[in-house]
């Protein structure tokens, strides 16, 4: 059932076309859905406009105003709600500083699959259209499990709330009051549950491109390594067409480089204000977890800490993966056949080897290098956070 409705989570017959724009196609629907990726029709431009307009306006700005006016009522909170809310809260604004960047690097995201289909001109044999098909099956499926993740936690907060008689974050919304009766309770429930939802897939969106589109990007390196390895194996082949095969090499990693350069910005800055956020919204939840959650609303915050960790993690992870390829691609062109080659041949080929030895590497607002290590060093905060409320006994004066 599922894969009816979902066919792009199997893997395609092998006979099939492949190509690297199929990984984009679940999570260009998600950017089409929160209002960031037009329609090519021109006709329906406009009426889509009107829907930018209206995602960015209510889940952008007025969920955060409607964050920060409800604080201006804090006896209205209990000290769980309040945490509840306050760790949405720091993870909202974040959101939707990432949401803009990621909104506006969608020009980006069209220039990068373009340097994708000149890479996808180079997959000749089965097996390179095999490795395309696993990682655009892998890419959707990835997206659909954040999907299922972020989703499970709107819910599961929602439902753990409002069966407990309290709203799930305590919105201020104006047009329904709350304790107008047992009606006005579920709808201005809701109405906070699809607003706080849109936020959710929108910040889905901002957390899962950069490991769909480099997980893609890194299908085209290991690809390279492979052609990088077969240099000269051919005995067929002339002098002449063995350096046009380095040359295409060459010309290979420059567009790899060129894709990586044009995404490099917009994952500059996401990643940054993650990597900000974590460690603070991590502690936050761990004490709502350890201090005042019960199950329900306790299974709604790991949820959500659970979400902190992939928003960051598995691109680190990647980003690690890459920089090893490129040393990978170096050796790889160092301990090809070309000892026997003519004189032509080696320049170029030391030319390439001085090149290819650069890693590529990336950084998150040109500060952090985006790598598991760093992953980690900003996610210690979050116990720094947890010893502090200890050690002043905060918790212990909210019971009293």
């Amino acid at each position: 059932m599922l894969f009816k409705l979902f066919p792009r989570l199997r893997l395609p017959d092998a006979a099939s076309p492949a190509q690297s724009r199929d990984s984009f196609v679940y999570i260009d629907r998600g950017m089409s859905l929160v209002g960031w990726m037009p329609p090519k029709n021109p006709c329906g431009r406009f009426i889509y406009r009107l829907w930018s307009a209206f995602t960015t306006l209510f889940v952008i700005i007025l969920l955060d105003v409607s964050l920060l006016i409800s604080y201006s009522e804090l006896s209205s909170f209990t000290a769980r709600q309040f945490l509840t809310s306050l760790q949405v809260a720091f993870n909202c604004f974040g959101c939707s500083i990432k949401a803009s960047y990621t909104f506006a690097g969608v020009r980006r995201f069209k220039q990068a699959k373009k340097i994708l289909d000149r890479l996808d001109s180079r997959c000749e044999s089965v097996e390179h259209h095999l490795q395309l098909q696993q990682t655009a099956t892998l890419c959707n499926r990835i997206y659909m499990t954040y999907c299922a993740m972020y989703l499970l936690y709107s819910s599961s907060t929602f439902l753990g709330s409002m069966f407990f008689g309290r709203l799930a974050w305590n919105l201020y919304n104006p047009l329904v009051d709350a304790e107008n009766g047992l009606f006005s309770f579920w709808l201005a429930g809701i109405l906070e549950f699809l607003w706080m939802t849109g936020a959710v897939l929108q910040d889905l969106m901002a957390d899962v491109y950069p490991i769909v589109y480099f997980l893609t990007i890194r299908t085209h390196i290991k690809m390279l390594k492979e052609r990088l390895r077969n240099l000269r194996m051919d005995t067929s082949m002339s002098e002449e067409e063995n350096h046009k095969q380095l040359i295409r090499c060459i010309e290979d990693h420059r567009l790899i480089l060129d894709y990586c350069n044009t995404l490099r910005p917009v994952v500059s800055a996401t990643i940054f204000v993650q990597f900000v956020l974590i460690g603070i919204v991590m502690g936050l939840s761990a004490i709502n977890v350890i201090f005042f959650s019960n199950f329900w609303t306790g299974l709604g915050t790991g949820i959500f800490m659970c979400d902190l960790i992939l928003q960051t993690f598995p691109f680190c992870y990647i980003c690690n993966m890459i920089s090893d390829d490129c040393y990978d691609m170096a050796n790889c062109l160092f301990h090809s056949n070309w000892l026997s080659a003519d004189r032509q041949y080696k320049t170029t080929l030391r030319f390439f080897l001085q090149n290819v030895q650069k890693p590529i590497t990336f950084t998150a607002g040109g500060i952090f290098l985006i790598s598991t290590s760093s992953n980690i060093a900003v996610a210690k905060l979050a116990f720094s956070v947890v010893t502090f409320v200890r050690q002043l006994n905060i918790a212990e004066r909210f019971y009293d």
